[in-house]
């Protein structure tokens, strides 16, 4: 399953994303704290791109799941920036700002993000989709995930 949006740099499209994304998740059954952490996630990526992309320009989000992989791409045209140590530094106790990547990092199993002056920014979020029991998002993939057999029964990695 994919969802696809070409949005606005406002920041009324963050929640709207967010919704489209969270609730594709809930109807094919992945367990709630599996949304919650793509939902904030998301939110935190889609609102640094309105928040740092250039003035009237739009942005993509690429919203897909596919057995155990939810991937979200988010891809504007703003003037990028330095992505090599992005949320790596922790945020003053005191600052308003700048927690959003760590943020990402930290609920999501992979974030990679590709910027470059003036040539906007790419930021890939993945998550491992764990499904509640007898989830109908089970079906939407290749097969079974890390650690589980055909039956969707869990499994020891090692043997």
């Amino acid at each position: 399953m994919t969802l696809e949006l070409e949005l606005p740099r406002d920041s009324l499209t963050i929640p709207l994303a967010r919704h489209l994304a969270s609730n594709a998740m809930r109807e094919v059954g992945v367990r709630e704290e599996c949304v919650g952490d793509v939902e904030v996630a998301l939110t935190e990526a889609c609102t640094n791109v309105v928040d740092h992309a250039g003035p009237g320009s739009a942005y993509r989000v690429q919203f897909s799941i596919d057995g155990h992989d939810c991937s979200i791409r988010i891809i504007d045209v703003g003037p990028g920036f330095d992505s090599v140590d992005a949320g790596t530094v922790p945020a003053g106790p005191g600052a308003e700002s700048g927690r959003g990547i760590a943020l990402m990092r930290a609920l999501m199993d992979r974030v990679q993000f590709e910027s470059g002056r003036e040539a906007g920014t790419l930021v890939h979020l993945q998550k491992d989709v764990v499904y509640s029991e007898d989830a109908p998002g089970k079906r939407l993939g290749p097969g079974p995930g890390p650690g589980e057999s055909g039956d969707g029964q869990a499994r020891s990695l090692s043997g």
